[in-house]
């Protein structure tokens, strides 16, 4: 018996969805280092969205019955709705780039036949360095190993 797919059928819906309505997105965060293969867990996906107001996002969100609620004063911005409720939206990396910069140098993933593009593990680790709580610097040794692991790989 195989491994359980990463994903729910709603939730490769909502990836897919998004995907062919050419939003712009990154996964990010442990999540983005988990499907690069770091032995990590998570409980959630992060996604860092290039244009939260982009139509296309809107257009994706109503093709799963899901939608977008706007940040207020107390609250973060959020999805709601099928297939949804395992992704947060991150507005800002620490110690990166602009999302225009970040995703020129994604890696692409594919995910229960979506690909993604992921942030690679480098700029993970660049952003959790960056970061400085404990929950993040804690996570680094796993993060360098398993990208030392992987340029040994691609060597000849």
């Amino acid at each position: 018996m195989g491994a359980p797919p990463p994903f729910s059928s709603k939730e490769l819906a909502f990836l897919g969805a998004l995907s062919s309505e050419g939003v712009e997105f990154l996964v990010v965060g442990l999540s983005a280092a988990a499907l690069q293969g770091t032995p990590a867990v998570t409980q959630d996906v992060e996604l860092w969205f290039r244009n939260l107001v982009d139509p296309r996002l809107a257009a994706a969100l109503n093709r799963v019955g899901a939608s977008y609620i706007p940040p207020t004063l107390s609250t973060p911005p959020l999805l709601a709705g099928a297939g949804t409720e395992l992704f947060d939206i991150v507005v800002h990396m620490h110690g990166l780039g602009s999302f225009e910069e970040e995703r020129a140098g994604a890696v692409r993933v594919d995910v229960g036949g979506v690909e993604v593009a992921v942030l690679p593990l480098a700029r993970i680790i660049a952003s959790k360095r960056a970061t400085g709580r404990p929950r993040d610097l804690s996570i680094l040794p796993a993060l360098e190993d398993t990208l030392r692991i992987q340029s040994h790989r691609r060597k000849p």
